[in-house]
C-alpha cells in the first residue's frame, strides 16, 4: 500500500512538473542525480562494470565521472516526461525536434511498411511519444512490475494517434501481432539492444565484449520487406532532437548474424558521439557464452 501511494505521489509530481521551464528542470536533474547515484548502489555498480568492459582504456576517475553524466541526463529524462505525460501537443513539438522525419512519413504515407530501429538512449521515451504526433505506429512493450508506474507509462504512450502497443508475451502471439500491424502500415518502433537470455539470441561484440542479441530486425525486415530506418534521441538543454537515417541500403543481407552486427556497429557509432546518453544502466551483458562467469 505504501508504495502505492509514493508512487502515485511521484506520477503526479512528475506531470506537474509540465510547465516548469527547461533550465529549472535542468538544474533539479542534477540535483535529483545526486540522489540516485547515492540511492541506486546497484545500478550504478551495473553502470561502471558495463563503461569498464566498453572503454577498457578509460581511467577509473573519468569512468566515474563519465557515469555520473549519465544519472544526470537519466534524472534529467524523468522530469521531462511531465511535458511527455501531461503536456499539450504544442508543449512536446517545442520540447522535441526531428532530423530526417521526412524518411519516415515518406513511405508511411505511401503505405509503405517500415522498422524503426530505436536503441536505448535515454532520451527513447521522448522519440516514441513525439513519433506519434507524426504517424500511427506500433511497438512491443514490456509491463513494470509497479501497476502505477506501468499504467503512468502505458497512458503516456497511448495519448496521440492510437498507437497498437503489443505488450511482451514471449509465446510467439506478440511477434505475430508485429507482423500484421507492419504489414498494415505501421512503422514499427523497435529496441534492438536489451539482452533476453540465451533463447533465440545471438552473441555478437558490443565494443569487443560479446553480447546476446536477439536478430529481430535482420528477419522481420525480410519478413515484411519494410525498409530499415535507425533512429537515435539526442538529449540537448533546451529539449531533444531525434535523428532519423535514410533506409538502409542492401539491408537485410542473406545472413542474421551480419545484419545484426551492422545494428550493432551503427550503435556504437552513436555511442561514441553521445557516451553519456546511452542507458548503461542495464544489464546488457547479464547472459554470458557458455563457461564465462557473470560479470556483474
Amino acid at each position: 500500500m505504501l508504495i502505492t501511494i509514493l508512487s502515485r505521489f511521484w506520477v503526479a509530481v512528475i506531470k506537474s512538473l509540465r510547465h516548469v521551464p527547461m533550465p529549472v528542470r535542468n538544474c533539479m536533474a542534477r540535483a535529483l542525480a545526486c540522489l540516485m547515484w547515492a540511492a541506486l548502489a546497484d545500478r550504478r555498480h551495473v553502470t561502471l562494470t558495463n563503461l569498464k568492459l566498453c572503454f577498457p582504456d578509460m581511467g577509473d576517475a573519468e569512468r566515474v565521472a563519465l557515469a555520473k553524466k549519465v544519472y544526470r541526463r537519466l534524472a534529467r529524462a524523468a522530469l521531462d516526461h511531465g511535458v511527455l505525460w501531461a503536456g499539450s501537443r504544442e508543449d512536446i513539438e517545442n520540447m522535441v525536434k526531428f532530423e530526417g522525419l521526412e524518411n519516415l512519413t515518406e513511405p508511411y504515407a505511401k503505405g509503405e511498411p517500415v522498422i524503426v530501429i530505436a536503441p536505448h538512449f535515454i532520451g527513447l521515451d521522448a522519440a516514441g511519444i513525439a513519433f506519434n504526433l507524426h504517424v500511427r505506429g506500433c511497438s512491443l512493450y514490456q509491463r513494470q512490475s509497479n501497476p502505477v508506474w506501468d499504467k503512468a507509462a502505458l497512458q503516456g504512450r497511448l495519448r496521440f494517434a492510437d498507437p497498437v502497443l503489443i505488450a511482451k508475451s514471449g509465446r510467439g502471439e506478440d511477434l505475430k501481432a508485429v507482423i500484421r500491424a507492419i504489414r498494415d502500415g505501421m512503422p514499427f518502433y523497435y529496441l534492438p539492444d536489451m539482452d533476453h537470455g540465451r533463447k533465440n539470441s545471438i552473441f555478437v561484440p558490443f565494443f569487443g565484449t560479446p553480447a546476446a542479441t536477439v536478430p529481430m530486425v535482420s528477419r522481420l525486415a525480410k519478413v515484411t520487406r519494410a525498409k530499415v530506418l535507425f533512429c537515435v534521441s539526442e538529449m540537448t538543454d533546451s529539449g531533444y532532437v531525434i535523428h532519423v537515417s535514410q533506409a538502409w541500403e542492401n539491408f537485410p543481407t542473406e545472413s542474421p548474424e551480419a545484419d545484426t552486427r551492422h545494428v550493432t556497429e551503427q550503435l556504437e557509432n552513436w555511442i561514441q558521439k553521445l557516451p553519456d546518453q546511452y542507458l548503461w544502466t542495464h544489464r546488457r551483458f547479464k547472459t554470458r557464452p557458455e563457461g564465462e562467469p557473470s560479470v556483474y
